[in-house]
């Protein structure tokens, strides 16, 4: 099996467009310098990205909360750490 590098460059772009979110959330509660509700984030700074698959998320977040992207990526919320990373909830091929 060969690895087709088109492919890997175009799902560690996805990987990175789910890791800047991410950041983006941080920066938010840092500079908003208190407790930040999930859902501000949600309505602040996902949402308008444009990249939430709405339908997904609302059918399958669950607890902790997950955001879908469009992407084969999302993001879940990890209560420990108070931030979000990236999981992969759909389908890659890299061949």
């Amino acid at each position: 099996m060969e690895i087709n590098k088109d492919k890997t460059d175009y799902y560690y772009a996805l990987v990175e467009e789910a890791w800047a979110l991410s950041d983006t959330a941080r920066e938010y509660v840092k500079k908003a310098e208190r407790e930040v509700p999930l859902q501000e984030l949600v309505d602040k700074i996902f949402l308008p990205s444009g990249k939430v698959d709405v339908e997904k998320t609302q059918k399958e977040s669950g607890n902790p909360p997950k955001i879908f992207l469009k992407s084969p990526y999302g993001l879940q919320y990890r209560p420990e750490h108070k931030d979000w990373i990236p999981f992969r909830h759909g389908p890659v091929s890299f061949t």
